[in-house]
This record gives structure tokens, C-alpha cells and sequence, in this order.
């Protein structure tokens, strides 16, 4: 099993939750326990989090509890694989928790044409396309 951060369109209640992690241990609330840049951009208005620990905002999100088996179908939502998309190892804690190193999903700047806001520490915009609507 491992521990997986989300702070996107793989939350409760956007698009890739029920695709990707319906019936996953939820593990609560958390946020990073280091500034990161997060934003919305690319033509479908993605959340995109930046592997640039110290810049940007804390951001929040949630923790989930997956089996091996459930993190490919992960990696291909979040289009882990193509070039600038991957997954990395992240520091989150919630309220009272202790720190957890969880699998984080990042990009990499080429993905963010055009940016859409300034940094966000909680992803709750609605403009997401999802790819069966692009």
C-alpha cells in the first residue's frame, strides 16, 4: 500500500475522483508541509503543482491509502509518462497528524501555456476539461 497526495482533479468531487480513486482508503485532509507552486493553466484549465519546494503556497489537499494496482491507473490520469508529467515524493501533514512522504503528481513548466491565476494553496476552480470533452 502507499500513501498519495492529491490536491486536484483527482479530489472529491471533480472529475478523476470516480474514475481513479472511488472505494480508496481516505486518509483526511492534508497540506504540504512546504510552500509549492501550484496554478491553474494549460487549454484545459488543469491544476499543476510544481516541483519547487519553497516557493508558491502551502497547498491543501487530500491523502489516500492505494494498492499498486490502483496507482497505474493514477499515473494515467495524471498523464504520468509524457513528457513533464510525473510523480514524486512529497511531505504532507494535516491537523495533529504527524508528516507523511507520499507520491505527489508535478509538472514541469513547459505544461503551464498559458497560466491561468497566480499561486493557490486550495484547488476548488470548475473550468477543468476533462479529456473526453476536449
Amino acid at each position: 500500500m502507499m500513501d498519495v497526495f492529491v490536491y486536484g482533479t483527482l479530489k472529491q468531487g471533480f472529475p478523476f475522483h470516480p474514475l481513479g480513486l472511488a472505494g480508496a482508503r481516505f486518509l483526511g485532509p492534508v497540506e504540504t508541509l512546504e510552500p509549492y507552486p501550484m496554478v491553474i493553466a494549460g487549454s484545459f484549465y488543469g491544476p499543476m503543482m510544481l516541483e519547487r519546494p519553497g516557493e508558491g503556497l502551502r497547498v491543501r489537499g487530500e491523502l489516500y491509502r492505494v494498492e499498486p494496482e490502483r496507482l497505474a491507473k493514477l499515473d494515467e490520469l495524471e498523464d504520468v509518462g509524457k513528457p513533464g508529467s510525473y510523480r514524486t515524493r512529497i511531505a504532507v501533514g494535516g491537523q495533529g497528524a504527524d508528516r507523511v512522504e507520499a507520491i505527489g503528481y508535478m509538472k514541469s513548466a513547459e505544461w503551464l501555456k498559458p497560466v491561468h491565476t497566480g499561486y493557490l494553496s486550495d484547488y476548488q476552480d470548475r473550468r477543468f476539461i476533462p479529456p473526453w470533452e476536449r
